[in-house]
């Protein structure tokens, strides 16, 4: 790296536990805001369940809409968090260390974002979910209706819940150190609460062995669990033989390099809002997002590739149910247009300017390229389920179109509302940036040795 500001730990204590100490009025102003707008998406919910279904517009034979693809969009944003720290932390790319957490924070609030929009609020009667025994024993004794275990939709709690924990347990063990220097700053109520969380941590070798052990295990054993959660996302899709565009065997590898670029693409938006809101200048400099930039391009580049081998698998066989789908989604409005969007803003735009290095190292031109990407990314979601249920098949009988009601978006932007209120609220209890991590970069920064030749550090990567 290029732009390096070498700092003591005087310094970098006082830079990132700053939030936590002293709270300044923007704070105050934007969880006002983010949470009237979460309560707001609460109502909505609140009269949803209170009216039914028939306040939203699903209907006949789009039973599938918003809801939908806004749990599988925050789905694809939870990869984030093991892309930048479980991979980059195997490969040991230096440039990872100040954005690792807030990329693990990230994925756990994209999460229960996630889970606000899950499919069951499709059911009308979310709350059988809450039963002692979900999705196991029968949903209903008296009519005897049993799960079918080979469901997805079986699956999918499973997995999600297990992606919770371990994302829960990664940021809390990397934490450990950092609460253990909030506890010795802090007085009163703030240090006992501090104390019983850092687990009495002091810092011995032995300590320090066993939490850098637990996080390169973690990194590895969760990896299985991050290709798993969008591989049956995707199956919940790709097992619907009578779906026209969604009875496809490479949904799978293409959900899960879908999430990636959309989730690296939220971590690159997130690393320019610290910069700007949080002051982090010194800790996310220019070369971290020209690192992050690049890694964008080989995802974009691969997320292409696999999205255009969906269409050649579509269009391969010249089924004529499966050509006119692809047709209703090019050519037909407003799909039509909906799909100009998607293309242009999830690839064309994004990596065709992240080739350029300036570009890359422009805090402005990547939150802003990265923006898009997830306006692209949702807007794909939206074209995989919405055309494909409203054609008419052999199991329909049928047309139907779909227009998301008032109610929908509400609990839809609630989901975001609720993503930043998370991560604000996270931000003045917890270090966002892990300091022993950046401590530990700043003394081995300097110059390392690869064969012959001395280079930073930071591009060992």
């Amino acid at each position: 790296m290029q732009e390096h500001v070498q700092l003591d730990q005087k310094e970098i204590n006082k830079d990132l536990l700053d939030t936590i100490f002293h709270t300044p009025m923007w704070w105050y102003l934007a969880v006002t805001f983010f949470g009237v707008v979460f309560l707001i998406g609460a109502s909505a919910f609140g009269y949803l369940l209170n009216q039914g279904l028939g306040v939203t517009g699903l209907n006949r034979p789009v039973f599938w809409g918003a809801y939908v693809v806004n749990f599988v969009f925050w789905i694809g944003i939870s990869h984030a968090g093991i892309m930048i720290s479980a991979i980059l932390r195997l490969t040991q790319a230096e440039w990872r260390r100040p954005i690792t957490r807030a990329a693990e924070v990230l994925t756990v609030f994209a999460l229960t974002a996630a889970l606000m929009a899950a499919p069951l609020v499709h059911t009308g009667r979310p709350w059988r979910a809450f039963l002692p025994t979900p999705w196991i024993l029968p949903y209903d004794f008296a009519r005897g209706i049993w799960p079918n275990i080979r469901s997805p939709f079986v699956w999918d709690p499973m997995a999600i819940s297990t992606y919770l924990v371990a994302s829960s347990l990664f940021i809390f063990i990397a934490l450990l150190p950092d609460l253990a220097i909030i506890r010795d700053r802090s007085t009163g109520l703030r240090r006992v609460i501090y104390s019983f969380l850092c687990l009495g941590w002091r810092g011995t070798p032995r300590q320090w062995k066993l939490q850098i052990v637990a996080g390169i295990l973690l990194s590895a054993l969760v990896l299985p669990v991050f290709v798993s959660v969008h591989s049956i996302v995707s199956w919940d899709f790709a097992v619907q033989i009578g779906t026209e565009g969604w009875h496809s065997t490479i949904f799978a590898p293409y959900f899960i390099i879908g999430a990636i670029h959309s989730g690296v693409a939220a971590v690159a938006t997130l690393m320019a809002v610290m910069v700007w809101v949080w002051k982090l200048h010194k800790y996310i400099t220019p070369d971290h997002f020209d690192a992050i930039g690049r890694l964008l391009i080989v995802v974009g580049l691969t997320w292409f590739f696999f999205f255009f081998l969906e269409w050649v698998f579509a269009l391969y066989t010249l089924e004529d149910p499966e050509i006119a789908m692809r047709k209703l989604q090019v050519f037909q409005w407003p799909w039509s247009g909906m799909f100009a969007v998607f293309l242009i803003t999830s690839f064309i735009i994004p990596v065709t300017a992240w080739l350029f290095r300036a570009v890359r190292r422009s805090l402005l031109w990547m939150f802003i390229t990265t923006i898009l990407v997830n306006v692209g990314m949702w807007l794909e979601r939206f074209l995989i389920i919405v055309p494909g249920l409203m054609r008419r098949t052999h199991l329909v009988f049928d047309w139907g179109s779909y227009q998301p009601s008032i109610i929908e978006l509400l609990m839809v932007i609630a989901t975001f509302a609720w993503l930043c209120l998370g991560m604000l609220v996270f931000s003045k209890i917890f270090p966002l940036v892990p300091l022993f991590d950046i401590k530990e970069a700043m003394i081995n920064r300097e110059k390392i040795k690869i064969g012959r030749k001395e280079i930073p550090a930071s591009i060992r990567e």
